[in-house]
């Protein structure tokens, strides 16, 4: 996709076909749970199908494995599983009442079967070996400030791998993300796009392996982060 790319044509709509329509029921229970933002449903899930749109064409189809980073109720977590039923989808938060749901819906949702809900904090998981650098790609949509996001995301990220994350509909294109801070965590800006008017995402890759430096402890991402 080319920087600052605004594409509201066909792809959304082909996106929506391949979307279960089991999802929409247990998005309203995730609403009503309160693990959703105000935002109507329809539109959320336009904006997890921006993910889906963007990996897609970055790694030249579904990748072989995602993590979602801070899943909460679901967005755009399950929404890549029903896109990608061939690919292995791993959900990450740190809720147990969030987790708890998400693992439930997995249970009983057929889409779901190479899906898995994790419960641990970011700082920790990284620095297992079954979650360090393991993933194709990562998306997060909400899980911090960019510099505690990026922190977090590149200890699961495998080298070569994409990575992205919702922007604030009035960021700067690629302004929250200098290269300098990111070749700290061997990630580079590739570029911001906004594959619908409404909805902007910035696109990263990891360009090798990680310092055993990162992450820092629990906390200190947010605490004190290196951007």
């Amino acid at each position: 996709m080319d920087d600052g790319e605004d594409v509201t044509a066909g792809w959304l709509e082909r996106r929506r076909q391949a979307v279960d329509p089991e999802l929409r029921a247990i998005f309203v229970r995730s609403l009503e749970l309160g693990f959703l933002g105000s935002m109507r449903i329809g539109d959320q899930l336009d904006h997890a199908l921006g993910f889906v749109e963007i990996l897609e064409s970055e790694c030249g189809g579904p990748p072989e494995s995602v993590v979602d980073l801070g899943s909460g109720g679901g967005m755009p977590g399950l929404v890549l599983s029903s896109c990608w039923p061939g690919t292995r989808v791993v959900l990450i938060d740190a809720n147990q009442r969030r987790t708890e749901f998400l693992a439930d819906v997995v249970e009983e949702w057929p889409r779901a079967s190479r899906t898995v809900v994790v419960r641990g904090r970011a700082e920790e998981l990284g620095r297992q070996p079954e979650f360090r650098e393991e993933f194709a790609a990562l998306t997060s949509r909400s899980f911090g400030t960019p510099g505690a996001t990026a922190e977090c995301a590149s200890p699961l990220l495998g080298v070569g791998g994409v990575m992205v994350v919702s922007e604030p509909p009035d960021s700067p294109a690629g302004g929250r993300w200098p290269a300098d801070g990111l070749a700290l965590l061997d990630l580079r800006p590739v570029a911001s796009v906004r594959p619908l008017e409404s909805y902007g995402y910035q696109v990263l890759h990891k360009t090798g392996p990680l310092s055993d430096r990162y992450p820092r402890r629990v906390g200190i991402p947010a605490k004190r982060p290196i951007f």
